[in-house]
């Protein structure tokens, strides 16, 4: 089972500078929905392993990156490819949406 990358202010340019895909979870402890769907993500990255990168960013540890992206509420995901944001979801939805979004920047 793949396993998701902690994202940090300080390792997350470098993440994005790959060939493949990256879903990063925008997220935080005290968040209800995050915690909703921090299992789906995980599921995630186990399904995507290999063709696409699956992390996670602690909003409250992470400022900088959070407030880069203007990320105001959570959980928050962004999809980028090649350094840049091609999708974004706000809030909590199913599995299928995220894959889909995923599906789309891996074929």
């Amino acid at each position: 089972m793949g396993k998701t990358k902690e994202l940090t202010d300080a390792n997350f340019d470098e993440t994005l500078k790959g060939d493949k895909p990256v879903l990063v979870d925008f997220w935080a402890e005290w968040c209800g929905p995050c915690k909703m769907i921090g299992p789906l993500v995980e599921e995630l990255a186990g399904e995507y392993e290999g063709k696409a990168v699956i992390a996670k960013l602690n909003v409250d540890e992470n400022p900088q990156i959070t407030a880069r992206y203007g990320v105001r509420s959570i959980p928050t995901l962004l999809v980028f490819k090649n350094g840049e944001i091609v999708d974004k979801q706000v809030g909590a939805v199913p599995k299928s949406v995220l894959a889909s979004k995923l599906q789309a920047q891996v074929a």
